[in-house]
């Protein structure tokens, strides 16, 4: 109890002065894991939470089932068509890449992991964060088009990835012997995937349905709309469990099905959401996360992790971005500019945290490491560069003709924790 007045006590201390400190370098992450760390056992030991605690977990995976269910409603697979070709590029061709890439630098680097564990490694590392970038994808001086392409691709990448994990974790423990091989395994991520697809589908698609007719009916008042909507989240995460399923790709295309189901309103109001709790949930996540997983690992933390880190935040995902990128007539600074903001956030904290607390691999404790070191650097690195190079870049696109192809027309859509209307 002691320990939520803490986190509450910063959260009231931030917001009193957040107007205020919004044009800083300053991000609300930067001061939630910094305030963990500093607040945790490690330095003043004002705070405690441990791994250990199942508690702890369920905080960061609801937080995750939320983002992949209310992104997947907000932003939809249709968005990749029209005038997004730049985000489909990013989704469909960098991210695969960067797992590739990601996986060949681990096994230069990480010596010590066998090698389905590297390509753990590598999917735990691909998902981004835009959040962390809010500064990016809301300066309306950037190009919309180049804006919209980080915002998309962080709003779908992270559900993207999960099939990749689940098949990398079961051949991984087949491997290590801690689940059967062959057929078994197969079976068990065939499971895994096609369960938690198909409840999301029917719960997302299902759930929305009643939603509206409730709503057009007038059974249903305005205050709990959004409450309804953001329970089909829980209820796809969970009944994906219960059934053998993968409760995160139950979320994400739960929210894909929602999506299509409900009428634009409504999915604003399921974007509402992470305007409101859903910044909560974020912040005690980063919070938790300085608190239990930072500031314990500060000291285990080797040259081999930084390297990798550095790597990830760079050459691993610059190389995929330009390679995507190739014959869409970007200026080298534009492929620049979308490789370096590519932060990494909730998606790799709680997907690390999944690895570390429900497989048996050998290799776990080392993956949460490098996944701690890669988020870290993230968190402060993308956070203090976000507004500079942001403005920096958008006073060099000045003068750009609308014949470029930053400037080419796209939908404007919501950011994660953009400004409600």
């Amino acid at each position: 109890m002691e320990d939520l007045g803490i986190l509450a006590a910063l959260v009231l201390a931030y917001a009193l002065i957040s107007r205020r400190v919004s044009g800083w370098i300053i991000t609300a992450p930067m001061v939630f894991v910094a305030g963990g760390i500093i607040l945790g056992p490690d330095a003043l030991g004002l705070v405690r939470f441990d791994l250990e605690d199942e508690a702890i977990l369920l905080v960061a995976e609801i937080t995750l089932v939320l983002i992949l269910f209310t992104d997947a409603t907000r932003i939809r697979l249709s968005t990749l068509g029209r005038g997004a070709e730049l985000a489909s590029r990013l989704l469909l061709i960098g991210l695969p890449l960067t797992i590739g890439l990601g996986f060949a630098a681990a096994a230069w680097l990480l010596t010590g992991l066998e090698l389905w564990e590297l390509a753990i490694v590598a999917t735990v590392l691909a998902p981004t964060d835009a959040a962390l970038g809010k500064a990016v994808v809301e300066n309306r001086a950037v190009p919309r088009r180049i804006r919209q392409a980080l915002n998309v691709e962080s709003g779908l990448n992270d559900g993207l990835s999960v099939p990749f994990l689940v098949v990398f974790l079961g051949l991984a423990g087949a491997e290590e012997g801690v689940s059967p091989g062959g057929w078994p395994v197969a079976r068990l991520m065939l499971e895994q995937i096609g369960y938690g697809a198909l409840i999301g589908l029917a719960v997302g698609a299902g759930g929305a349905w009643l939603i509206m007719v409730s709503f057009r009916s007038g059974w249903m008042s305005g205050i709990f709309e959004q409450l309804a909507i953001v329970s089909l989240a829980v209820i796809a995460w969970a009944g994906a469990e219960v059934a053998g399923g993968n409760g995160f790709i139950a979320a994400f295309v739960g929210g894909l099905a929602a999506g299509y189901t409900l009428l634009a309103r409504s999915r604003e109001v399921a974007a509402d959401f992470a305007i409101d709790e859903g910044v909560l949930l974020n912040v005690a996540t980063f919070f938790i996360f300085g608190v239990a997983i930072a500031g314990p690992s500060l000291d285990e933390i080797g040259w081999r992790e930084v390297a990798y880190g550095a790597l990830s935040l760079t050459l691993i995902r610059m190389v995929p971005v330009a390679i995507a990128t190739i014959g869409d007539r970007l200026k080298p600074m534009s492929v620049l500019f979308l490789g370096w903001f590519g932060p990494r956030g909730i998606a790799t904290i709680v997907l690390a945290l999944v690895v570390l607390e429900s497989s048996e691999i050998r290799g776990a404790e080392q993956i949460q490491l490098v996944a701690t070191t890669a988020v870290l650097m993230s968190v402060f690195l993308h956070g203090i560069t976000a507004g500079p190079l942001a403005s920096l870049y958008g006073r060099a696109m000045e003068d750009a003709s609308e014949d470029e192809a930053e400037m080419r027309d796209v939908d404007e859509l919501r950011t994660r924790f953009g400004t409600r209307k």
